[in-house]
């Protein structure tokens, strides 16, 4: 491609020594050897077999049932470089609220010219069925996993927004128990912010936004499609983490515009539901009428405002990336301010000008659907054959509105496991965004997802990517971290223990 990619842990390209501020995570790596590197990361992928952690690949015959391949070489955020995603984090989910509130209320953001009208109202995701209903609160993004990407120090862009349902919260933690286990020694150096702390925050932002007078202890509950959903795994591992029943539809009645649960004591009145169903499938008196996973009146219950839904029904516009070619504006108008965060430069298809320059440089962009997830449906110019880039360009023609482009970026890489030993790998980052009705907050950590193929830029699990365990460094630690800060511990462990990226996990 033409780009060297600036490595996290060792710098710019041509440098043989880590980055002053990682030189002893350096001499860890260095110091290890392989074999013992692998052996770790063998032992953790066991555990994670063992427990059932597996990601499910659609439209595969063999094997489709399979654990997202682990990495034990962690990726690591200095304590200034997290204060600053995290205070863009914020404001884009602030953001991201008021513009869901808007263009199911008042409508401001399109009265006033910002984005256009057929944009919004004309896509497939916006919901007219949820237009003038208010959520409890009025919060309706309570759970985003924004994805970003890197390409130097201090360069670090936003690839796409999820607010829908975003997954890979499980894998965060399971990594996290995983090198907890295994390099303790890091631990001990290093001060690393906790995640463990995230079904409970995850919980208190549930019972924050149930309805008004549902009394102190609400009943919360995780509705789930049923175990063929490829992350069933992460449905019933956070359902079990917050002490809450894991639900299918079967298990839920509305009557009287109230949600009941059955059970074997008889039912128990639902005040909030974290929904990881798709709308189309969430209430078929409303959306699609042959779902077997909905509740039938549950849009009814949350409309008359006894049940709070988490994500809220209609949230999908802001996943779709034509909207997100928007955001710098929608963060502007609502915040009035500049977005903090910065975009990664997109040709929207459906404008004649950047359809050209699309269709005149396949061979050097990235192309999406709009409304894609998963990695599935792109294009990524650099690395598709002739033909690849002849049947995207039959369909950009045919149907110019359902897709944008990028550029294709340096994705910043990070050392990792591979066949002939450590080498670098591009990586992207979800971190987790938590909204209740006490405001905003970031969880300290999230999930490095990695290209395990050599040059790939297609981090996603779906598309043979792994994780990492991700490090976001506590304020006091960069004393710590000079050279030679790591002390020789673990016995015979160690002598001197001193990617173009798309959608859903």
């Amino acid at each position: 491609m033409g780009k060297q990619a600036f490595d996290e842990i060792m710098g710019t390209p041509g440098d043989t020594t880590a980055r002053p501020e990682l030189a002893a995570l350096g001499t860890w790596i260095e110091d290890t050897p392989d074999a013992e590197l692998r052996r770790r990361q063998e032992a953790a992928e066991t555990t994670f077999r063992q427990l059932g952690i597996t990601f499910a690949v659609y439209g595969e015959n063999e094997a489709a049932e399979r654990i997202i391949p682990f990495d034990i070489v962690p990726r690591v955020f200095l304590h200034d470089e997290w204060t600053r995603l995290s205070e863009g984090l914020v404001q884009r989910v602030e953001a991201i609220n008021a513009f869901l509130d808007d263009i199911y209320g008042e409508r401001r953001i399109l009265k006033e010219g910002i984005l256009p009208e057929d944009l919004v109202l004309g896509n497939a995701q916006f919901r007219p069925e949820i237009a003038g209903i208010r959520p409890p609160h009025g919060v309706w993004a309570h759970i985003c996993g924004i994805d970003l990407v890197r390409t130097g120090p201090d360069d670090f862009f936003v690839l796409e927004d999820n607010a829908r349902t975003p997954s890979g919260v499980s894998y965060m933690l399971e990594n996290r128990e995983a090198m907890l286990r295994l390099c303790p020694e890091l631990f001990r150096e290093f001060r690393v912010a906790a995640v463990d702390s995230y079904p409970d925050l995850l919980l208190e932002t549930m019972k924050s936004v149930a309805p008004h007078g549902t009394g102190a202890n609400p009943t919360c509950v995780l509705l789930t499609p049923g175990h063929y959903n490829s992350a069933y795994y992460e449905h019933s591992f956070l359902a079990d983490s917050m002490g809450i029943e894991l639900v299918e539809a079967a298990d839920l009645v509305v009557d009287d515009d109230i949600v009941w649960m059955r059970t074997i004591a008889g039912r128990v009145k639902v005040d909030v539901i974290y929904r990881r169903i798709d709308d189309d499938y969430l209430d078929p008196l409303v959306f699609r009428p042959d779902s077997a996973l909905g509740v039938p009146g549950l849009i009814a219950a949350y409309a008359a405002g006894n049940v709070a839904i988490m994500n809220a029904p209609g949230n999908g516009i802001a996943d779709d990336k034509a909207i997100y070619s928007y955001m710098p504006d929608i963060v502007k108008f609502y915040s009035g301010g500049e977005c903090k965060l910065r975009n990664v430069e997109t040709w929207r298809c459906r404008e004649p000008q950047a359809l050209k320059y699309v269709l005149d440089n396949l061979e050097d962009v990235v192309v999406k659907l709009v409304d894609g997830s998963g990695g599935y449906g792109m294009l990524v110019g650099p690395t598709a054959s002739k033909q690849e880039i002849e049947n995207f360009r039959a369909a950009l023609i045919a149907e110019p509105h359902r897709y944008i482009a990028q550029p294709t970026l340096a994705l910043s890489t990070v050392p990792t496991m591979a066949d002939g030993g450590l080498s670098p790998r591009h990586v992207d980052f979800r971190p987790f965004v938590l909204t209740g009705s006490k405001g905003v907050k970031v969880v300290p950590g999230g999930l490095t997802r990695v290209a395990l193929k050599e040059g790939s830029l297609v981090v996603n699990s779906s598309q043979g990517g792994g994780t990492k365990d991700s490090f976001v460094l506590m304020a006091d630690q960069t004393q710590r971290m000079r050279p030679g800060g790591m002390t020789q511990t673990m016995g015979g462990m160690s002598q001197s223990l001193s990617a173009q990226t798309d959608g859903a996990a």
